[in-house]
């Protein structure tokens, strides 16, 4: 595994997408202190409702208290480790399916069968572990590291882009990817691919790269683009390390969600579409219908690049920094959190 610095326009070492030791790096120091999305506010919004979500490889769950108060968890039993939920929904009361150790939904252990049968058992001593939790609009957030740095820090300039605030969950889709995450990540921050690659959306979208726009902030890259046929323009946006922020010209849209590594080639991921009170069900239709297509066409191209990283006969890649600028801030960072 090589460690030693980038030239300016190579790519990472090709061995950091294989390697397992790479992977847990990343896990430790990437994922686990950053930010990401959770799920739409409205699933927590009444007192007992809860979510599960993830931070990397770490479980996390997001509940609301009985006193209204809007909280995060470690998703792990304090007794042996068993993930407590899995899933969404409402309840009382928070219980471990293993042994039925149950926490109150402020995270404090309310009873664990038998315990009384032991002298030095302190109930006290053994709540759920913290998390942070926030909230932009209609979505929340989570991290694992309660000493991260604040929601509005890491959105950078997202939040003055766009107004998601009218906006209303219309579902959630899930996918997987045979490749490695930072490869999926490459691919989602550049367009040079996409007249290529992507034939329906330069069909909506002008690709041109006089016109297609690229920025870039710290730990924010963005990515901008008009309509052809005039309806409004586009945006899409990547939150460290791996948060998706989608805008589709026309009327009022955001879909948002991370993708995680599963494995040292194996991504997975979601996203969750909102919509305005002024989208009809064809438009809907017709916009998930094209992210679903761009989605598709993506899973091939990256999956075609982890069986060239993978064969180990080239060292790294070369990047054209005009089409690419977008990769080398995110390669530089993950370079500096892992050096």
């Amino acid at each position: 595994m090589q460690t030693h610095a980038t030239p300016d326009a190579a790519t990472l070492p090709w061995d950091w997408y294989v390697s397992a030791e790479m992977l847990a790096l990343e896990q430790a120091r990437i994922f686990r202190s950053a930010w990401t999305y959770a799920c739409p506010l409205e699933w927590v919004s009444e007192p007992g409702a809860y979510a599960a979500c993830r931070a990397g490889d770490m479980p996390l769950m997001v509940v609301r208290g009985r006193d209204g108060e809007l909280r995060a968890f470690v998703n792990v039993c304090r007794h042996r480790g068993s993930v407590i939920v899995s899933d969404r929904g409402r309840r009382e009361t928070l219980q471990c399916p293993y042994h039925a150790w149950t926490y109150d939904l402020d995270g404090t252990l309310r009873k664990a069968p038998r315990s009384e049968r032991e002298a030095d058992f302190q109930p006290e001593e053994l709540s759920l572990r913290s998390a942070l939790v926030d909230t932009w609009g209609p979505f929340v957030f989570v991290s694992a590291d309660t000493s991260a740095v604040s929601l509005a820090e890491a959105l950078g300039p997202v939040p003055t882009l766009l107004d998601p605030s009218s906006l209303v969950f219309r579902e959630r889709s899930e996918y997987a990817v045979q490749a490695n995450w930072k490869i999926a990540v490459e691919n989602y921050l550049e367009c040079y691919h996409c007249p290529v690659a992507h034939q329906g959306f330069s069909r909506v979208v002008d690709t041109n790269p006089d016109r297609y726009l690229l920025e870039a902030h710290e730990g924010v890259w963005s990515q901008f683009g008009k309509a052809k046929d005039g309806t409004g323009d586009c945006q899409f946006h990547l939150v460290w390390p791996s948060l998706k922020i989608n805008v589709f010209p026309g009327f009022a849209n955001v879909s948002i969600g991370p993708v995680w590594p599963a494995g040292t080639e194996r991504t997975e991921g979601f996203l969750d579409y909102f919509f305005g009170s002024d989208a009809s069900e064809q438009e809907i239709s017709d916009l998930i219908a094209l992210d679903n297509e761009v989605g598709r066409e993506d899973a091939a191209l990256v999956e075609s690049v982890q069986r060239g990283v993978r064969s180990g006969a080239i060292e790294r890649g070369r990047l054209l920094l005009d089409s690419e600028q977008l990769i080398r801030g995110f390669q530089n960072r993950v370079f500096a959190a892992l050096s």
